[in-house]
């Protein structure tokens, strides 16, 4: 099967279509777990322990919810209607930080695999002057990687219209919807999406900006003190979805995960666990976390909010990943 470039929306409008937004209160009572994360490949270990069963043989009910942006991710985190996220780590320093929030990081997950993806107008990176990026939120994460590789080559911030849409998925949408949206960063299979449907590619993240923590687990501090056998028993049950899927063994029935859950053509599911099983450049082994990548996260936000944020310690609590990873 071939995927043309004039199918790239409809495939994009399935996936939005199929997403699944948050609503009711959050429950860790019996080992029933709300978690909220954003499309993408960076599930595959959530998707796999769902199928495969490695939360129910623990003793979890875990209910994954789609976000539709890392305002709402991070705000229903605060307030209970979900007790664990997956998303750009950065959101979690947003929320000590910006919103006092006690929050902990709890593994990693990624560098973010993202690339910066412009219309088929676009030829270099000076050309996005007095153009519109879109971003999910313009003061977290993402948005601070693409201000930084823009000005690495030569585009100042105010040289630019920064427009706030949501998720990657959303993103892509919107650069499918109006073209004067001029780009984004994306990561598979969203990237992948947009370049068959004619889209350019300027370059890698990790490439233009180097090490970089990305997708990572975060809880509520208290919650995750009242809670620490869930907590554990979850991360277990993560960690044993990452190794089942990045085993060779299950290639083929990894990718029929992508395809199925995230309304992928078969040959971009493929291509999408290719990226996440790279040796080299996929997802991190058991989740580990990227003590330095996670310095490069604290710098670029310093950078971009003028406001200094504490030593890498002051979010993370390994304590918990640890342990599940002594009881595998």
């Amino acid at each position: 099967m071939t995927i043309s470039r004039f199918a790239t929306a409809a495939v994009v409008a399935a996936m939005m279509a199929a997403l699944a937004l948050a609503g009711g209160p959050a429950r860790a009572q019996d080992g029933k777990l709300t978690i909220m994360v954003f499309p993408g490949m960076q599930n595959l270990a959530l998707f796999a322990a769902q199928s495969k069963g490695f939360f129910a043989k623990r003793g979890l009910a875990v209910d994954i919810k789609m976000a539709p942006s890392s305002d709402e991710q991070r705000a229903g985190l605060a307030d209970g209607r979900w007790q664990i996220i997956h998303a750009g780590i950065d959101n979690a320093v947003a929320m000590a930080e910006v919103a006092k929030v006690d929050i902990a990081i709890i593994c990693g997950g990624d560098n973010s695999f993202n690339h910066v993806i412009v219309q088929p107008d676009i030829n270099s990176f000076a050309d996005l002057r007095d153009k519109t990026m879109a971003v999910d939120a313009p003061d977290t994460a993402y948005a601070f990687q693409l201000y930084e590789i823009l000005k690495r080559n030569g585009v100042s911030k105010g040289d630019y219209t920064v427009k706030p849409v949501g998720a990657t998925i959303k993103r892509l949408a919107a650069m499918q919807e109006d073209k004067t949206v001029s780009g984004s960063m994306m990561n598979p299979p969203f990237s992948l999406l947009a370049m068959k449907g004619g889209m350019k590619d300027l370059g890698a993240a990790a490439n233009l900006l180097g090490a970089y923590q990305a997708t990572g687990g975060a809880v509520l501090r208290s919650w995750a003190k009242a809670n620490s056998d869930v907590l554990v028993k979850y991360l277990q049950a993560y960690v044993e979805g990452l190794r089942w899927s990045l085993d060779p063994k299950n290639k083929d029935e990894a990718i029929k995960l992508f395809a199925d859950n995230l309304k992928l053509p078969p040959e971009i599911a493929a291509a999408t666990y290719g990226v996440a099983a790279d040796p080299a450049d996929g997802m991190a082994r058991d989740a580990k976390f990227d003590l330095e990548g996670f310095k490069n996260v604290l710098k670029l936000r310093a950078d971009w909010t003028g406001a200094t944020p504490g030593a890498p310690e002051k979010y993370l609590d390994l304590s918990y990943y640890q342990k599940a990873l002594a009881g595998l």
